[in-house]
């Protein structure tokens, strides 16, 4: 099920908040138990089958850190690898046994195959969040058990298909507050607010860019040489594209979330206005980049063990996140590309500690422009279906195929695909927006809606100053304005770019 299908919207939604505070009123358990029922039910509305996979994996988890909790301190770690172990395992097997398979039969040709295994939904999103409480609970710091609370913190439905990852801590203890089934205008008015931008953000505009990127990656890049206008078009239609789509959904996550009070944590923090590739990550999918820091690149040893093992400990990292957003070799060169950007970031840095003076308004402009390049750049292998089309995209980018669309007939074009005029004009309006105007949480930073600490307006950039949402009729309306809108838009509904990892 769909955050933006009318299915979602106008049943499963209502439905569920209806019987959570109606269940509130009898008690706090009974409220929790819909809750959980409700996040399966939407799971399961996928393919039924796969719900006991997700059941099983919960099952599981729960068991082990149980164990972890229990076991002293010499068993823990052998407790732990085999747990662990057990959720990689899955997830190998679902996501990455064809692609090692083929991988390895097209090196050697020896003529190896795998069944077609269609990818549960999620299931890299759940498997790290589990992982994650598994490693805390080997650290004693995972300390509420109750399989509710904990069924829970995996299977919530905001966060289920595309994240954001959670830790333990920042769940389970909020579902025991006594408040938090009970019904709240205020509560309801604000998460309606933040998922209606989200939908918007969805369905108005990263679905509007869709065919235009689709039919210039997937048709014109794989059957003729892109011009740099086709292929800068459609690489930066896809750079805002999935800006949007990924933005959307964290909002609308978000927003589901706060209406019944509870925080998640902000996952989405206007990434391209980073000035460097570290920021970038600060502000790109913020919770996997947690992971990434936390239980991947600082057990591998960080930046303890001098420049070269640090620069390795990147690398290996961002290549294994490339991976883990696909089982492909276009996706293991994203991960690469930025583990060379960081890299070369730490590098420069490392260079120029000394001298390096406070950066101006220009030079923080053109850091932030060469930042931006580089993403750009990044998105092509991460878009392409396959590297011949990636080659076509990135050659055509650097002029090869000419600057300008020849007049050559190309019928497998649609006419919308190829007008590129109507790409750059989605692109003109939509970079200035995504630098300049404020991001969803400085919109409504005075109600501390993300699991963060609320902003002082001295922090926020100017523009947020005088555009804040409020409580207010004239704010209603704009919502509700807003809202009309993308729910017209709702009727063409399509997944999240996110739901394919």
């Amino acid at each position: 099920m769909l955050f933006n299908s009318y299915e979602f919207l106008f049943l499963f939604l209502p439905l569920t908040l209806a019987g959570f505070f109606a269940c509130g009123r009898r008690s706090h358990a009974l409220a929790m138990g819909w809750l959980a029922l409700a996040s399966l039910f939407f799971y399961g509305w996928w393919r039924a089958t796969y719900l006991a996979l997700l059941l099983s994996s919960v099952a599981f988890n729960y068991g082990a850190g149980l164990l972890l909790a229990r076991a002293v301190r010499e068993r823990r770690r052998a407790i732990l690898a085999l747990a662990v172990g057990g959720n990689l395992l899955l997830l190998c097997w679902f996501k990455y046994a064809g692609f090692a398979v083929a991988s390895t039969d097209a090196l050697l040709g020896a003529g190896w195959t795998v069944p077609q295994i269609a990818l549960p939904l999620g299931i890299s999103f759940f498997t790290l969040t589990q992982i994650a409480f598994l490693v805390d609970a080997s650290r004693g710091e995972a300390s509420d058990y109750k399989f509710a609370h904990y069924l829970l913190f995996v299977c919530y439905f905001p966060h289920l298909i595309a994240g954001p990852i959670l830790h333990h801590k920042e769940l389970m203890p909020q579902l025991d507050r006594p408040d938090i089934v009970r019904f709240s205008a205020r509560r309801l008015a604000l998460g309606v607010s933040i998922f209606t931008v989200g939908l918007f953000k969805k369905t108005a505009i990263a679905d509007s860019l869709s065919p235009y990127v689709g039919q210039i990656f997937d048709v014109l890049g794989q059957r003729a040489e892109p011009s740099a206008a086709e292929a800068w078009g459609a690489a930066l239609a896809y750079t805002l594209q999935l800006y949007f789509d990924f933005s959307g959904y964290s909002d609308m996550a978000i927003g589901l979330a706060r209406m019944i009070g509870v925080r998640l944590p902000l996952n989405f923090n206007s990434p391209y206005k980073a000035v460097n590739m570290i920021e970038f990550w600060r502000r790109w999918h913020m919770t996997l980049s947690r992971f990434l820091r936390d239980y991947l690149y600082i057990p591998l040893g960080g930046n303890r063990h001098g420049a070269a093992r640090r620069y390795l400990n990147l690398m290996a990292t961002m290549l294994i996140g490339g991976l883990w957003h696909g089982a492909g070799w276009t996706f293991v060169i994203w991960g690469g590309l930025h583990g060379v950007y960081l890299a070369a970031n730490h590098g420069w840095r490392a260079l120029t500690r000394r001298w390096r003076p406070h950066p101006s308004p220009i030079g923080r402009t053109a850091s932030g422009l060469l930042t931006f390049l580089c993403v750009v750049v990044a998105w092509v292998p991460f878009r392409a279906g396959n590297l011949g089309a990636a080659l076509s995209m990135l050659t055509g980018m650097a002029g090869f195929h000419g600057w300008l669309p020849s007049n050559v007939p190309r019928p497998f074009i649609s006419d919308f695909a190829r007008n590129w005029r109507d790409g750059w004009l989605w692109i003109a309006v939509l970079l200035p927006a995504v630098w300049l105007l404020p991001n969803t949480q400085e919109l409504f930073w005075r109600y501390g809606t993300m699991a963060l600490p609320r902003a002082r307006p001295a922090q926020l950039p100017l523009a947020v100053l005088g555009v804040r949402w409020r409580l207010s009729p004239g704010w209603a309306y704009a919502t509700a304005a807003l809202a009309a809108v993308a729910v017209l838009y709702c009727s063409r509904a399509s997944e999240f770019i996110y739901f394919r990892f």
